[in-house]
């Protein structure tokens, strides 16, 4: 695609509104990462199945966000 091309599909994108920017961008972002793996997929769906169903149980070990933030600060400062 020309620069000429770019900046008047750019000068339109910019132009939409910002929920059609949004869809857009993801539209262009799913567009760069190829075909979907479905066997992936259903593999995350059981994951947040077990998830939820340990959470509704109450036998999932939950914490705080001042907790994760903790634990999450401390795991980027690892070497």
């Amino acid at each position: 695609m020309g620069s000429t091309a770019l900046e008047k599909v750019r000068s339109e994108a910019l132009n939409l509104s910002e929920a059609e920017r949004a869809e857009l961008a993801y539209n262009l972002v799913v567009s760069l990462d190829g075909p979907l793996d479905s066997d992936v997929e259903k593999a995350w769906d059981a994951e947040i199945l077990r998830r939820l169903s340990e959470i509704d149980s109450g036998t999932a070990n939950l914490i705080d966000r001042k907790e994760f933030r903790r634990r999450m600060r401390a795991r980027m400062n690892r070497p």
